[in-house]
């Protein structure tokens, strides 16, 4: 088998599967390591957001994604513990073909991607990678364990990208792995059948129960339902919050009771760990990139990650494609990676951050949904933010919000 590549890609989740489909397009040569076997699942909330529409749409993908098995996801609904609710659209771009949301289990989202990205790069999977490689502090290659023939292996290219999640071996390899309580989300996840109440609605609940995290309730295909409940690690640890009976005890609240009366768990809770984008990590160095949930790209507020996910696979392609017309797979070079990136992300994080800060202090968040919940000038600014629709500087302000919610 081959064992030099232009770039070698680990994790064949949304990120690295993206990385790959558009490194191939650039004629790069390209191999994708996986230590799982599609299809396999993915604890998520399974939301595909506007954003992943886009990256989609451009790999010629979006019409067989929307023939996939899912929920479609026309609006959001956000409660507070005082239970006001407020209804935003999801507004898509009816101009572009792009669908306002969808819910996609990743068991089959991923497995799809997959697929694709063996028609043009070499997918390898049960292929675990332990180390990197280094040549006078470069990273040059990688070695681990073929589980497939129980043999070890070992490749080389010159990039090498850690798309393999928040353990990422990348990250530890090279020194950038931090665990950082405060930018460090926990969650849990649990499939249901019978949920009632379910429509075309994805649910952010910021219940007493689950303060300072939320709980969400997103439909799935078939009439299954996503639940799941998020809080800041920094916070879960402070306040000894045990997740698994936060979970359980909004769930038997006198708000959702009815709701899950007749309702069937499908799985126990499943827990992971979510570096979101409140903190400007470093995720680049000598010959190598981070992407994806390795890079800590996801959303503060919503915790959704799979948009930021599929743009850092693009523009680390880009920059793959660059830097070998360069020649030069350095840190410097590379440190456009990075600047491409937050020069697209950067704003819409820094807001999600201050929304993620009002969603931690119960009085301000009650007043926030409130405000919404019976203004229609302030549904549409938000239905505006949502959509793209709204300068990210504008954003960025923080008077803006000041006069949002007090005028």
């Amino acid at each position: 088998m081959e064992s030099q590549f232009d770039v070698i890609i680990i994790g064949a989740g949304p990120a690295g599967s993206a990385a790959a489909l558009f490194a191939a397009r650039q004629g790069l040569k390209v191999c994708v390591l996986e230590k799982s076997v599609f299809p396999r699942d993915k604890i998520c909330g399974d939301a595909i957001s506007g954003k992943s529409m886009t990256i989609l749409k451009d790999l010629d993908l979006l019409e067989e994604v929307q023939r996939l098995p899912h929920a479609l996801a026309s609006s959001i609904t956000f409660g507070n513990a005082l239970h006001d609710m407020v209804n935003i659209p999801l507004l898509g771009d009816k101009r572009n073909g792009l669908p306002p949301g969808l819910v996609i289990r990743r068991l089959v989202f991923d497995a799809f991607l997959a697929d694709k990205v063996r028609q043009v790069a070499d997918l390898r999977e049960k292929h675990e990678v332990r180390h990197l490689l280094f040549e006078n502090q470069q990273v040059v290659g990688v070695k681990g364990m073929d589980h497939g023939n129980d043999k070890p292996f070992e490749l080389h290219a010159p990039l090498i990208f850690g798309a393999d999640g928040f353990h990422s071996v990348v990250a530890r390899e090279t020194g950038l792995y931090e665990h950082d309580p405060q930018h460090w989300v926990v969650a849990l996840r649990q499939y249901y059948r019978n949920v009632k109440g379910l429509t075309d609605e994805i649910e952010l609940h910021y219940l007493d129960e689950v303060i300072p995290g939320y709980l969400w309730l997103f439909p799935a295909d078939d009439g299954k339902a996503n639940v799941g409940i998020g809080m800041l690690h920094q916070a879960m640890k402070k306040k000894k919050i045990n997740l698994k009976q936060a979970m359980a005890n909004a769930l038997q609240s006198d708000f959702l009771r009815d709701r899950f009366a007749e309702a069937e768990p499908l799985e126990e809770p499943t827990g992971w760990n979510l570096p979101v984008g409140s903190k400007h990590r470093k995720n680049y160095g000598n010959g190598f990139l981070l992407l994806g949930d390795a890079a800590g790209l996801i959303d503060p507020f919503t915790g959704e990650g799979i948009g930021n996910a599929l743009y850092s696979g693009k523009i680390a392609a880009q920059i793959t494609s660059e830097a070998k017309q360069a020649n030069d797979f350095s840190e410097a070079f590379l440190a456009k990676y990075d600047r491409e990136l937050w020069q697209i992300l950067g704003d819409e994080l820094a807001v999600s951050t201050k929304l993620q800060h009002i969603g931690r202090i119960r009085f301000l968040l009650n007043f926030v949904i409130k405000k919404a919940a019976y203004s229609q000038h302030v549904r549409e600014i938000i239905s505006g933010m949502m959509a793209n629709q709204i300068p990210k500087t504008k954003l960025a302000n923080p008077l803006f919000y000041v006069k949002l919610f007090f005028s």
